[in-house]
């Protein structure tokens, strides 16, 4: 089959794809020397691209597969076909959403007091369109970096930036006035090779086993035996995906159960499941979930 070329987002997002990767049964080498990782898979080959660029290139066809945020797919207006959300599942986890803040002693209070004021941020088209569609007349300009620093010095009425918590943006005394977008990673794919198809046959199977690794992150097994006289106690305690797997034994007054859990889950869970009757209870950690 025709090569599957697969954009890897440079920067903040790289550790974790390669991770993700890894998870899903791909392994992936870096090299701080070239922008071309190797991968163990004759049908895939790898470029490292900046996750601000990747929509383009895979619209224009220079990549047929890639992982990116959200908004830089909006920012680039770019048209192409999303695969899949990459989500992770991970309880801790916060979606990283861009937010508009000003200087904590600014009067400024809502978007609607912007009027005529200036913006920075990196995400310029998409703030533009922002304010346009709310008939708000506003100067965006484009921030190259230490974006909450142009408030603090005065080369910015407000900025747009990026946060998972708010703590960065409250660290710069700045205070948040409103949210413009919640973004997350999506696997994207030039519409041509949509179209083949044996590139998505190939897609197809990236997606669903990146899938299954984010459906596992934070996910465990537990695996026990219960005596029959205590079987519905135990079942009615097992928070499963959907049932638990019961099994009889060789012994008619035991049986086998299994179910996935939330591994936060398992600590008050465990101790519970004893008192209800079952033992010999095995904890496990999973790569993969699939769930149709």
């Amino acid at each position: 089959m025709s090569l599957i070329r697969l954009a890897i987002p440079k920067g903040s997002l790289q550790t974790s794809t390669i991770e993700l990767f890894k998870d899903a049964g791909w392994i992936i080498g870096t090299s701080s020397r070239s922008y071309f990782p190797t991968i163990d898979d004759a049908d895939i080959e790898c470029a490292l691209v900046r996750a601000q660029e990747v929509s383009r290139y895979v619209e224009s066809g220079l990549f047929d597969l890639a992982l990116t945020g959200k908004d830089w797919i909006l920012e680039n207006g770019s048209d192409v076909v999303e695969v899949a959300d990459l989500v992770y599942s991970k309880a801790t986890q916060k979606p990283a959403k861009w937010v508009l803040a000003v200087a904590d002693a600014s009067p400024i209070k809502t978007i609607h007091d912007l009027k005529g004021k200036k913006i920075a941020t990196e995400l310029v088209n998409f703030t533009r369109q922002f304010f346009r569609e709310r008939g708000i007349p506003v100067e965006v300009e484009f921030s190259w970096g230490a974006t909450e620093a142009k408030v603090v010095e005065g080369l910015a009425d407000a900025i747009v930036e990026v946060t998972e918590t708010g703590s960065t943006i409250r660290a710069h005394n700045l205070r948040i006035i409103d949210e413009l977008l919640v973004t997350n990673t999506k696997l994207i794919a030039n519409r041509k090779s949509w179209r083949d198809p044996k590139k998505r046959s190939k897609i197809e199977q990236i997606a669903l086993m990146l899938k299954s690794a984010l459906q596992a992150a934070g996910m465990v097994g537990l695996k026990m035996n219960a005596p029959k006289d205590s079987l519905e106690a135990v079942i009615r305690m097992l928070p499963a995906l959907t049932s638990p797997t019961v099994s009889p034994l060789h012994d008619p007054q035991w049986y086998s159960l299994e179910i996935i859990i939330n591994e936060s889950h398992s600590r008050s869970l465990i101790p519970e499941l004893l008192k209800a009757g079952a033992r010999g209870i095995i904890e496990y950690p999973l790569k993969k979930v699939l769930d149709g």
